[in-house]
């Protein structure tokens, strides 16, 4: 179940709240190929299944750091529908620390928080703290502090 917010007002009133948790997603084979093929990051560990499997710590391929950040976009809209607005900016990244490998083939989930709202002239600044969560693993894939400029209408 999402949050619907519409306004600076009603953003603050999540302030110091957790936001939600989204469904898992299974990172595969392929989403980590599609990410090589962006990002020009074709390091074996995360695209060569065989070598990874016989060299790798993980017994098998594990997904970028920075797809694991890059699905952010994509949970966040699970959790929170931000509507009027005329312009949402990402901001800052802050307090981030990538702590556990994700495996191929794992799913993942985002925790977030609203960890504190700025109203900057009319612009809704948003600190919302993440943690990614592995399945079957106590450990999250990472945290940290996203930040988010909302203008609303």
């Amino acid at each position: 179940m999402s949050i619907t917010i519409g306004s600076l007002a009603e953003l603050q009133q999540h302030e110091g709240q957790e936001l939600g948790i989204t469904p898992w997603h299974t990172i595969t084979q392929e989403q980590i190929n599609q990410f090589a093929a962006a990002t020009l990051d074709f390091q074996w560990i995360h695209t060569d299944p065989e070598r990874a499997a016989a060299e790798s710590p993980f017994g098998g391929t594990i997904a970028h750091g920075y797809l694991t950040l890059s699905l952010l976009p994509y949970f966040w809209n699970q959790l929170v529908q931000v509507e009027n607005l005329k312009m949402q900016v990402n901001y800052e990244i802050s307090e981030f620390r990538f702590n556990q490998a994700v495996l191929v083939n794992t799913p993942v989930r985002l925790h977030a928080t609203l960890l504190a709202v700025k109203d900057l002239r009319g612009i809704a600044k948003a600190n919302i703290g993440v943690k990614m969560e592995i399945e079957g693993n106590k450990k999250p894939a990472y945290t940290g502090v996203i930040t988010f400029l909302y203008h609303f209408e």
